[in-house]
């Protein structure tokens, strides 16, 4: 892996001799956000007194402000780096990862959002052991709620430390790993101090910021283009080398019936995902009804569609304005493409309005990821404690104390291996990287959710073999994929022992996981608790007797 970022006249600022005299306002900004993110969290920290506090932020939040905080968890590094990247490189095939992530809410809002709002109370695990035997089904909850945010949580890093690296003119990987080991610590003191609250207002300010700074970026790309897509689409098309077929679809997912395959896979994965995600599940905790809880996806849907309507202008404004090969040359995977259009469309590489944009960019971009990592830790910590430690070490005997001591506890020891892990995917797509974590909490946790709020024939057997099978299918299949090995973008990219020709595993994993759960109810010798799935449908249905 190349230890140098080959400098286009794009790139300039990031690692030219221009850099120096912008590079104390970029660093101000990082650092202010920082500072003023640290400031909220301390004082949330000093507000979370019980577990309640802690994992769900004492029930305080309204609909609008949930809705706010969910945009803010959702909308991470890959929608603004990678999205915009994917765009920028294969115009059409990398919008679809937007239609994708705007998608799923749907299948969010009409199956889970309420019920599950309903039937748990702090984690994801509750739902799952309601009607089943709690320590087994408990174990397989948490275990899949820590493999689904670690990898998600590589999207992450893995940003960070492109982004970063640009901004400061890092181009060793010794000072891109330092970067990601920094997000981590921060990552570990936001979650470990402010618990749920001091994270819900981190991701409100980060909502509200990325949304303005993706506007302002937005209406200044159009100011250029007169506000004629149609023009800015032909200049896109035009700079990109490709012409019409960057506008049409099959650049990526195209050219072959493998590739064709992919992207049904990536699609099914994208679509389903959303609703086994642990760090968006236990945002509906944080409010006090199922009618917020319905109400907070109602206004993530309208912010988050906002958003993706606007990395069209962002993905296809930096293909107009940037040569292909600049933003290559900045990251193999395109995930620099939203800043550095910042960067041109202030003005240039040695311009002050240049810099201000792309430090003004990029300082958002990374708060987003600040913000989406500690949703992530706070999911991950939460599960551990809740579900593994409480209820299953402790068998229900933990006191709250003990219980949000082991959750911070875990924070820590999952930023260690978050840092490890983003180290290596440093490289990767960020968007891609996500769309794994996707295919995993679809495979893993979607059925088991599904089969418990409306399948009366359940049983535990069903949702073990639901949960590993589709853990395990999932993970091997990605294993074992291009992501890691074979190929020039691939983690390891000088190793070769992949047998799996798909880049997701969705098309596969998904299916399997579904059939498991059934085929494991229906062998399971086991008598369904017929008395408690009433009780649970009626819990969930009305709210009566919720949390």
């Amino acid at each position: 892996m190349s230890s140098t970022i080959e400098a286009g006249p794009a790139l300039v600022l990031a690692a030219g001799s221009g850099a120096s005299e912008h590079r104390p306002l970029i660093i101000t900004l990082f650092a202010a956000f920082v500072v003023a993110t640290l400031f909220i969290t301390v004082w949330a920290g000093r507000q979370t007194r019980s577990a309640a506090d802690f994992y769900a932020g004492g029930r305080q939040f309204t609909g609008f402000q949930n809705g706010l905080a969910i945009s803010g968890d959702y909308m991470s590094a890959a929608s603004f780096l990678g999205i915009a990247g994917a765009i920028a490189l294969f115009g059409y095939d990398g919008f679809l990862y937007s239609i994708g992530f705007l998608v799923a809410w749907l299948v969010a809002l009409l199956l889970v959002a309420e019920p599950l709002r309903n039937s748990g109370r702090f984690t994801m695990g509750d739902v799952l052991a309601y009607r089943m035997r709690q320590r087994p089904v408990r174990t397989a909850a948490g275990t899949s709620t820590i493999v689904v945010s670690i990898f998600y949580l590589l999207a992450q890093m893995a940003g960070a430390g492109v982004l970063v690296s640009l901004l400061l003119g890092i181009t060793s990987d010794g000072g891109k790993i330092a970067i990601v080991a920094l997000v981590g610590v921060l990552m570990i003191v936001y979650v470990t101090i402010g618990g749920m609250k001091g994270t819900t207002w981190v991701q409100m300010v980060k909502a509200v910021l990325l949304i303005a700074g993706t506007l302002l970026i937005t209406f200044l790309i159009l100011l250029k283009f007169d506000f004629n897509l149609s023009q800015l689409l032909g200049a896109a098309a035009e700079n990109s080398g490709k012409g019409a077929a960057f506008l049409e679809p099959g650049l990526k997912y195209g050219a072959t019936g493998t590739s064709k395959l992919d992207f049904l896979s990536l699609g099914i994965a994208l679509v389903l995902g959303t609703a086994g995600l642990p760090h968006i599940l236990i945002r509906f905790y944080t409010v006090p009804t199922a009618k917020a809880a319905r109400k907070s996806v109602n206004w993530a849907i309208g912010i988050i569609g906002a958003f993706y309507l606007m990395t069209i202008v962002l993905g296809f404004g930096a293909a107009a304005l940037l040569k292909n090969s600049d933003i290559i040359a900045s990251n193999k995977a395109g995930n620099t493409a939203a800043p550095l259009a910042a960067l041109e469309i202030g003005g240039g590489a040695n311009s002050t309005g240049g810099a201000i944009l792309l430090a003004v960019i990029s300082a958002v971009a990374f708060a987003t990821i600040l913000a989406v990592v500690a949703g992530l830790t706070l999911a991950s910590s939460s599960s551990f404690a809740h579900d593994i430690y409480a209820n299953v070490i402790k068998r229900g005997k933990a006191t709250e104390q003990q219980e949000v001591r082991a959750a911070r506890w875990a924070t820590v020891l999952i930023g260690v291996v978050s840092i490890a892990l983003g180290a290596l995917a440093r490289d990767l797509n960020v968007a891609g990287l996500v769309a794994l974590a996707f295919a995993v909490a679809a495979s893993a946790n979607l059925p088991t959710i599904l089969y418990s709020l409306f399948w009366k024939r359940f049983t535990t057997t069903g949702a073990l073999w639901s949960i590993y099978g589709g853990l395990i299918s999932a993970v091997v299949l990605v294993l074992f994929s291009p992501v890691v090995s074979g190929k020039p973008t691939s983690m390891f990219k000088d190793a070769d022992f992949y047998w799996f020709p798909l880049e997701n595993p969705g098309i596969v994993s998904i299916p399997l996981g579904f059939l498991l759960g059934w085929l494991g109810s229906l062998l399971s010798k086991e008598k369904p608790d017929e008395g408690k799935y009433a009780e649970l449908e009626v819990k969930s249905l009305t709210g009566v007797g919720a949390h």
